[in-house]
């Protein structure tokens, strides 16, 4: 086949390694996975005092697992305490481990005992109050998450 009109398709001479580079970056992101871990133990899982409460991070793109789709939290309210409100472009689940309380989706009062799984949508602004020792374990979509962190807002 040969391209007698070269037309607007074939305009230009500007040039790039747009595809070697992305398989060259497959390869290093290759090798770079098997070094990681599949395991990371209770005691290597940090801690972070944020404003929404403590929380323990158990699955994070800065733990160096081989994990590439998930991030994952627990958050510990105290009875009485509050997260901050905040709200971002992703989608959580959030599934409450013990204890109870109540969370607030844009106005909406939602009750959390235990074993209740709250979905949140994303951009909906959110908090939650404990009414006795709360433990959440919090699940979210890795790559929308950092895909769209520059649309999260802390509002208290």
């Amino acid at each position: 086949m040969t391209f007698e009109d070269k037309g607007p398709a074939f305009s230009g001479t500007a040039s790039c390694s747009f595809h070697a580079d992305d398989i060259a970056a497959s390869q290093k992101f290759r090798e770079h996975y098997e070094t990681l871990t599949n395991v990371v133990k209770a005691e290597d899982m940090p801690w972070e005092r944020s404003p929404d409460g403590l929380i323990k991070h158990l699955v994070h793109h800065k733990l160096s697992t081989r994990e590439c789709c998930v991030e994952a939290y627990m958050q510990f309210l105290k009875a009485g305490e509050r997260s901050g409100k905040h709200r971002h472009m992703w989608e959580e689940v959030i599934f409450v481990v013990e204890g109870s309380g109540s969370m607030k989706i844009d106005g909406n009062n939602f009750q959390l005992t235990s074993g209740t799984i709250v979905v949140t949508p994303s951009w909906a602004e959110r908090v939650i109050n404990a009414s006795e020792d709360l433990v959440l374990f919090s699940y979210s979509d890795r790559a929308t998450q950092q895909k769209l962190s520059i649309w999260r807002e802390q509002l208290s």
